[in-house]
């Protein structure tokens, strides 16, 4: 169909409309982001404490005496895997990434792992991949909503832990970097085997001041070990979120900047379009007034 100055105007009016909400949703991207980098900032100095005294915990009572002894390399250890995703679109490859590594790293473990989807369009993707996940978490809209994915996530390894053979536990996530909108990690967090021990028993104390556990050692490190996990559930999804709103936010970008190069043609074809037919006006115009003016010309030559 050919253009008109009616087409025109109806295509400028809808990708105005567009862009106004394209550039809504840069904004809320980049206002989500920062409030997920800064729960994460939040949290460092709290996850350096809480290592800070599970070394303290581990000098004192000895690593025996933790609950994370087991052997990691059991070849009849039960494998689980969280996989951090999205359950909206328009974050470009941000689940294909995060489900390809995630696919790719357990292929390497040894017995099939059972997952959990954080987002419906990360488990799809797994499904697709020959990994079907054995349940599927709802995505976290804020900070606050962390908190109760995170009970779910530790429910879900309780039971693993609750079954005879050794129980592992591994996050895959997509995380900020600078150099690029984001990248996919991977973290086992279970077992807490003997090597995660000697780690934290190695870490020294920031200041002259000994520290002393007070109360049962035992309790104490039960405390730490929780407060530990927590953590490091709360900042993968934390830093997945982040990373979801900035893959979105670049998407939004490019659209944006695609919306300009529309409008601008538009805007083009609009203007060459109406003086198109202003030409074709002013051509008219003249020409009905010479095919007017042309007989009276003739009449008053004769007569001269």
């Amino acid at each position: 169909m050919s253009d008109t100055t009616a087409n025109l105007r109806r295509k400028l009016a809808g990708a105005g409309d567009l862009q106004s909400v394209v550039r809504t949703m840069k904004a809320v991207a980049a206002s989500s982001i920062g409030q997920y980098e800064d729960s994460v900032r939040a949290l460092a100095d709290y996850y350096r404490t809480v290592e800070l005294g599970l070394g303290v915990c581990f000098r004192k009572i000895g690593a025996a005496s933790g609950n994370g002894e087991r052997d990691s390399q059991s070849a009849a250890a039960a494998i689980g895997a969280v996989v951090f995703g999205s359950d909206q679109g328009l974050v470009g490859q941000f689940n294909d990434v995060v489900a390809e590594f995630a696919v790719e790293k357990l292929s390497t473990l040894r017995g099939k792992p059972e997952i959990w989807a954080v987002g419906e369009r990360v488990y799809a993707r797994l499904a697709d991949a020959g990994l079907p996940p054995k349940g599927l978490l709802s995505v976290p809209n804020s900070v606050k909503a962390i908190t109760p994915l995170i009970g779910q996530i530790l429910m879900e390894s309780e039971s693993l832990n609750s079954q005879d053979e050794v129980a592992e536990l591994y996050l895959f996530y997509n995380r900020p970097t600078s150099g690029a909108v984001y990248a996919p990690v991977s973290q086992r967090l279970l077992p807490l085997d003997e090597s995660w021990h000697r780690e934290r028993a190695a870490l020294s104390w920031p200041t002259s001041n000994l520290p002393e556990v007070l109360g049962g050692g035992n309790t104490t490190l039960r405390g730490l070990i929780r407060e530990y996990l927590f953590v490091s559930l709360f900042r993968a999804c934390a830093e997945s979120l982040a990373s979801e709103n900035a893959s979105r936010l670049a998407a939004m970008q490019r659209a944006d900047k695609n919306i300009d190069e529309l409008l601008m043609d538009l805007k083009g074809r609009f203007s060459r379009l109406r003086q198109s037919r202003i030409d074709e006006e002013l051509f008219d115009v003249v020409s009905g007034f010479e095919a007017l003016a042309g007989p009276q010309e003739t009449v008053d030559s004769q007569q001269v």
